[in-house]
Formats: structure tokens, sequence, C-alpha cells
């Protein structure tokens, strides 16, 4: 019997400034289904990359008074250095930049337009670069991107090429028909069904090259570059070495995409319109989280309030970061980051309640020279697999807390400390079961602790140094954010 495969991956982030907290959010949710995957016996592909054309960035690089792709280079290392820092287990990385990408999607764009997908025509539109989309009316409020208020909206009108979107309203639809769960949560598939059962519009898939040369060469017209959307969306296939259908794609393709509940309307139609064009597989499912807001607002790079995960991991650790974002922040809605309560976490949670059972059991345990039942089945239980399959990080988080309280409360209850060595023994061995599960069910989430734990308490247990040192903030310290 054939191994189980699973393809994941993130959007490709513009390389337009550093990583914030939003992308932190997005990749370490892939990350942890990624990881949960493995844990069940499934052969993982996992990937992200960098998208790193269009306007925006052409723009930026120009203002910093750099070569686009040397500006993107710097940027994007920056991205790649996120798997580091964030504990990821991805597998494949790729740059739109790279010829391997470009390639992919050049053929993807014969492909369109030998299947007559693609026509060129004059056209007059409302942009705004920040989303690099064209707008409606409808879409503005007061004439500005709702999401980029701080940008002017521009006027755009040329010659382009242009996709058939209208062509594909009817099999969309069929699509979500016959996958009730292709879009999680199911009330962002209401909205892409709403979207496009109200019409859809041929959309511009290029630009005029000497008005903006920062893009993907168009085949066979030197005159035009690839708008940077569909140039992007290739991203998901091109990082399993597609054309090439013998190698990753083959074992791999399709796969689910995680993304931001702004890139709904590119993830679920868009590129899915664009996949039936080429006479390719459909994504199997796209979850679709939401935003890290910072009182009410959202972060975003355009307005300067981000924040910086890699101050954040400097500060707190890896996996304290990894946990505040899958326990505080809603899977599918938007959540709040403050300093705070990242120190209240912290203290509470991590260095309270996690790393105090884990020090006190392992002291006890060296003092009594206990040594650990080796044999000890381990797995993912039913209802665990079914909020990993609802996407319900946060309510996991819960559960295993239950039992990380529970077990320090059945410590405190029997007090180990008043007890003989013989007394403990039996109890500690039970304990440190039950820690061993707790640290199984905690690999996907936290997983540099989980393996310190299962590490320390394998065989003849040692004490183990503090998890989550607990932080003592002064007084006086005054928290932004």
């Amino acid at each position: 019997m054939a191994k189980k495969t699973f393809y994941i991956t993130t959007t490709a982030p513009y390389v337009n400034a550093d990583p914030h907290i939003g992308f932190a959010l997005e990749i370490v949710q892939a990350d942890v289904l990624a990881r949960f995957n493995r844990l069940i016996g499934a052969k993982v592909a996992f990937g992200f990359g960098t998208d790193e054309h269009g306007l925006k960035i052409y723009r930026k690089a120009l203002e910093a008074k750099k070569d686009p792709l040397q500006y993107c280079k710097e940027f994007s290392s920056r991205f790649d250095d996120l798997k580091k820092t964030l504990n990821l287990s991805t597998t494949h990385f790729i740059r739109t930049t790279d010829e391997a990408h470009m390639k992919a999607a050049q053929e993807l764009w014969r492909r369109c337009f030998k299947n007559g997908d693609i026509y060129k025509k004059n056209y007059k539109t409302k942009y705004c670069v920040g989303c690099e989309l064209e707008k409606t009316d409808s879409e503005l409020n007061a004439g500005k991107c709702p999401i980029h208020p701080n940008l002017v909206i521009e006027i755009i009108e040329e010659e382009n090429y242009f996709f058939k979107f209208s062509k594909y309203q009817k099999r969309l639809l069929q699509l979500y028909e016959d996958h009730p769960d292709f879009v999680v949560p199911d009330y962002r598939l209401d909205e892409i069904e709403a979207f496009v059962k109200s019409g859809l519009e041929d959309f511009s898939v290029s630009r005029l090259k000497n008005k903006m040369p920062w893009g993907v060469p168009v085949p066979d017209d030197p005159d035009h570059v690839m708008y940077v959307w569909f140039d992007a969306l290739v991203f998901y296939i091109s990082t399993l070495g597609w054309p090439d259908e013998k190698g990753d794609y083959s074992i791999f393709w399709p796969g689910m995409q995680v993304a931001g509940k702004d890139n709904l309307r590119q993830q679920s139609a868009i590129w899915q319109a664009m996949l039936m064009s080429a006479g390719l597989p459909n994504s199997t499912q796209i979850f679709i989280h939401g935003f890290i807001t910072s009182n009410g607002q959202k972060m975003s790079k355009s307005l300067g309030n981000v924040v910086d995960p890699f101050k954040l991991v400097k500060k707190y650790g890896t996996d304290a970061v990894r946990y505040y974002l899958l326990k505080e922040i809603p899977p599918a809605d938007d959540g709040d980051f403050s300093y705070r309560r990242m120190d209240e976490v912290y203290n509470s949670d991590l260095a309270n309640e996690l790393g105090n059972l884990v020090s006190r059991l392992t002291t006890l345990a060296e003092k009594d020279e206990i040594k650990t039942i080796g044999n000890w089945q381990l797995t993912i239980d039913n209802r665990t697999k079914e909020l990993f399959n609802s996407f319900q990080f946060n309510l996991i988080l819960e559960l295993i807390w239950k039992e990380i309280k529970a077990l320090n409360k059945a410590i405190d209850d029997f007090a180990p400390w008043k007890k003989s060595p013989e007394e403990r023994k039996d109890f500690l061995l039970q304990c440190f079961k039950t820690l061993k599960s707790i640290s199984y069910n905690l690999q996907p989430f936290l997983p540099e602790t989980s393996e310190k734990i299962l590490k320390v308490i394998k065989g003849k247990v040692k004490k183990i140094a503090p998890l989550f040192p607990r932080l003592t903030p002064s007084p006086s310290q005054i928290y932004t954010i």
C-alpha cells in the first residue's frame, strides 16, 4: 500500500519589508499541520517562498537605489531565516525570481493561452499598489482601499493581456459544491461562493514592460511582463518542480494552502481558475486565517505597526512565540497581540504550569534514581485528530493544558515529597507516563520543548534545567502594542 502523502504551503510573502508577526502566524499554523501529518505517518512536503515581482517591490527597490534583484535577495534571506527562528519543518523553498519558477510561470501562461483563455485589450482601472489588485468602487471606502488606507488609489490605462476569469464561474461553483470543505472555515467558503455567483470579470495578467519592467517576461511578447499575481500563484507548483511532472510534483500535488483572509479571492478563485485553464488538478483545501491586530487595527508593513518575530523569539524563545500564536490567536479569526498578554501567558502557562511540572517531577525522580519504562505506546486520540482536521489549534492546546493542570494537582494532592522513596516510585512512574503522553501531543506545537522533555525522561531521569525561566519585568515597565 502506497504511503499517504501530504503537501502544505503558505502564501508567498512580498519582500518589500522584513517579515512580520502576521506571516509568522501563517507559517507556524502550516508547520503545525505538517508536523501533525508526519506524526500520523504521512510523507510530508512543506513549501514556502518569496514573491519578488510587481510594482510595489519595483518602487521600493528604486527608493532604496538598489537593483531590484539585489533588493529582493536581501529581503528574501530574512524570510528564509524564519525556518531556524521559528523552528519550521519546511522541505521546499523557492523565490519567484528563481529561473525554475519563471519557466514554470511561462509554461502555465502558454497552456492558458493555448486554451484561448488569455487575450489582449485596452483597459482603464483603479489599482491599489499595496494589494497589487484592481479595485471596483464598491471595494473602496471614500476612495481608499480599506486594507491600505494610507495609499493613493492609482489609475492604470494601457493595453494588457487578460485572463478569461468569467469563463470559469460555473466550474468554480461546481468545485465548491462538490467539496464543501474546500475553503475553511465555512463562512469563508460562503464568502467566495457569493463573490463568484455575483459574476466574474476578466482580469489583467500583464503590464507594459516600458512602464513596469520588473516581472516575468510574457512568452513571445517582449513588450509585456506578467502581472504579479499570475506569476506568484504558480509558486504553489513551481516549488515542487513543475512543469517536470515526474518528481515531487507527481508525488505531492494537489495539496492544501494556508492563507490570510485578504488572499481569499486569489487562492480559492483566481488560482483555481488558472489551474482549470491549464488542465491541472485543483488544490485539495484552503485554510483561511485572520489578521493579528493591535488596538483593533490590522498590522501591516504599510501602516508601520508590525511586530518583529525575530525580536519576539530573542526575548521569549521560539516555543513561547509559537505557543502564543497558536493558543491566543483564534485559528480562523482576528486576534490581538500585546506584550503584556505575552508576558502573562508565558509566566502562567509555560513557566508556572508546564515548566514547573517538568522541573518538580525530574527533581524528585533524580533524587530517587527513577528509571522510566521505555515501551509506553503513544497515539493521537480521535478527538485531537478531529480538532486538527478542523484547524482548532487553540482547543487542542486547551485539552493538553487541562492534562498539565490535572497532573500538577495530582502531585499537590499526593505530596510525594512527604512520602518514602518506595511510596513515590509507582506514583512517579505513572506521572511520567502521563507526561510522556503530554509531550508527544505537544510535538506539533512546541517541538523543541517536547524533544527536551522526551529526552530527559527516557531511561534514568535527570533533573532538567528550567524550560521557561520565569519573566520578572520591572513594575515600571511600559508596555506597547
